[in-house]
């Protein structure tokens, strides 16, 4: 692990409850809320303070869970957290997280609205069916980005998933669009998406595990000549999800293990420093094991064992 781990910090997240409580607190307290001191703002001041005091290489913002009704809420959210992120982030660029284009638009202008020198954000995500959209604004706008790897069309892959193969081509054909508009491998993020270890199971036979598949594709990727030098970056947190205890251990063996196969960034609480300490081996075997979960019957078994003793283990 001598590769520094990319961290973006997730903290700033609408969909967290403990983080969603401060931040309607703070949207209530109406039009000057984000300009006058009181708890709530102080609150989120520190949140900030502390990701980038934690080493966090981008601080993430995420509002979609205000503007599921109205995206007006989104966008004007997305505006005022990224003035805070540039206010008290000491320096460390934003990480504007939508899936809404309008709601990364408005971020990306608005980290650039300012005087003041300010480094280069990371915009999540796009995907082939934006690029278009997005990627003209590389012009005045100097940004990287999260290239998340889906796409419009139904896939064909195994289990009704898109396939390494699949996959490969989506980050092929990003790659080399991004080209034209003057971003280089440095500037591109792949995410090849999470799915929870706790149900990572195929239920027909043949068919590899999401974990697998997410793996392969990074190494496959890292593996090609044009592309070797981009960035990958998952939703960390996402792998741990419903497991009966044990998740930032499980999740440091995750980073550990996909790190392995080519991934230096991810979407974490950056309190936990992955990447940075070896994890626990036992942990590290049971990701290992999903990790070869290519869809051979005893790899499967091998996989469903392991997590049967972790649970079992957790739960005492």
């Amino acid at each position: 692990m001598s590769k520094k781990f990319i961290g973006i910090g997730e903290t700033i997240h609408a969909s967290i409850p403990r983080v969603a409580k401060v931040m309607i607190e703070l949207h209530a307290l109406g039009e000057d809320a984000f300009t006058t001191d009181s708890e709530p703002l102080s609150i989120t001041k520190s949140i900030i303070e502390s990701q980038a005091d934690e080493g966090a290489s981008y601080i993430a913002i995420n509002m979609d869970a205000f503007g599921e009704d109205d995206i007006a809420v989104s966008l004007e959210l997305m505006r005022k957290y990224v003035r805070l992120v540039r206010a008290f982030g000491k320096g460390v660029p934003v990480c504007i997280d939508s899936s809404d284009d309008n709601v990364l638009i408005a971020g990306l202008k608005e980290w650039y609205d300012t005087d003041q020198e300010v480094a280069k954000p990371l915009v999540n995500s796009l995907k082939v069916y934006t690029a278009d959209t997005l990627m003209p604004l590389k012009k005045e706008y100097d940004y990287s980005f999260v290239g998340m790897l889906m796409s419009e069309e139904a896939p064909t892959g195994p289990g009704g998933s898109h396939s390494v193969d699949e996959l490969f081509g989506l980050a092929k054909e990003l790659f080399d669009k991004a080209m034209t508009f003057g971003f280089t491998s440095d500037d591109i993020y792949f995410d090849s998406t999470v799915f929870p270890l706790a149900i990572d199971m195929p239920m027909m036979p043949g068919v590899p595990g999401y974990t697998y598949r997410a793996f392969q594709t990074i190494k496959k990727i890292k593996n090609d000549p044009a592309m070797k030098d981009v960035h990958f970056s998952l939703g960390v947190s996402n792998s741990c999800r419903d497991l009966p205890g044990r998740k930032v251990g499980v999740a440091r063996a995750y980073v550990e293990v996909a790190m392995g196969y080519g991934l230096d960034a991810g979407i974490v609480n950056v309190d936990h420093h992955f990447g940075e300490k070896p994890a626990d081996p036992e942990l590290v075997k049971l990701v290992e094991a999903y990790a070869k979960m290519d869809g051979e019957p005893e790899n499967m078994n091998d996989a469903m064992m392991l997590m049967g003793q972790f649970c079992a283990a957790a739960k005492k």
